[in-house]
């Protein structure tokens, strides 16, 4: 029996496992993401506010920037492997050898580390906004927050879309290794087959497939989604004084473009 008649087997008799494992992965990585993009606003917005003039207030903003520089350059400088065994057994440590729910904690380990990483993009995004857009809502009235969360975010938010699409590939991805504190994501899926086969080339090419498969996917999911907020490329601005019906029906049938 070759690998590939191995590998059939594994799908026909295990797929059950496989797709439970399947199950996991993708709600551990879009509900990371998700989390992660929200504490990535939260701490973006924070760390955009300025510095209050009163003394105390200004004191207290500069300690919360540097706990949340910590947060950030913590998790993006360490593994989300040793993470994961900190954050659960640490857990267990302060409650008695009680260990927390594991998909409880895998839920926290993906959300925390991916927060870490959306703060800066996030960050990257605000940043690239300009200052003016800033300085215009200042000058009808509106606060810092208002200016965040009405003019600045939403374009925000459209700039960094396909940094959070890669994030959320990756997190895809990395959530095997969640495996070391028993997280029964698609990785966990494969070892305990292995155990049970000893196929291990046939099983954990089955299971590559299936990342493979599974990143395909999202990727050209999320890109779609990408070109249809970018909208239509080629339109052509009506309105102007000098371009009447007849040049104007010329610039179409030359030009292709599209009314707005």
């Amino acid at each position: 029996m070759n690998f590939l008649q191995k590998m059939g087997n594994i799908f026909a008799e295990y797929y059950d496992w496989l797709l439970q494992g399947v199950g996991y992965t993708m709600l551990v990585a879009l509900v990371g993401t998700i989390v992660g993009l929200l504490l990535g606003i939260l701490i973006g917005t924070y760390r955009t506010i300025p510095n209050p003039q009163n003394k105390f207030l200004r004191a207290l903003k500069k300690t919360g920037d540097w706990i949340l520089t910590a947060y950030v350059e913590v998790f993006r400088g360490t593994p989300m492997m040793v993470q994961a065994m900190v954050i659960f057994w640490g857990y267990a440590l302060v409650n008695d050898g009680n260990t927390m729910d594991v998909i409880v904690a895998g839920l926290i380990i993906v959300s925390i580390n991916t927060g870490a990483y959306m703060a800066e993009i996030v960050r990257g995004g605000i940043i690239s906004i300009d200052k003016g857009q800033f300085e215009g809502a200042y000058a009808i009235g509106m606060t810092h927050s208002q200016t965040m969360w009405q003019v600045v975010i939403p374009q925000s938010l459209r700039n960094i879309l396909p940094s959070v699409s890669n994030e959320f590939v990756i997190n895809i991805k990395d959530t095997s290794v969640l495996n070391v504190i028993g997280f029964t994501e698609l990785f966990f899926q494969a070892k305990t087959i292995v155990t049970m086969t000893a196929d291990t080339f046939a099983t954990y090419l089955a299971v590559a497939i299936i990342y493979f498969v599974l990143t395909f996917t999202i990727t050209r999911i999320l890109r779609f989604v990408e070109r249809k907020m970018d909208g239509k490329k080629n339109y052509t601005m009506q309105g102007a004084g000098n371009l009447d019906a007849d040049a104007y029906a010329k610039t179409q049938a030359i030009g292709g473009g599209n009314n707005v």
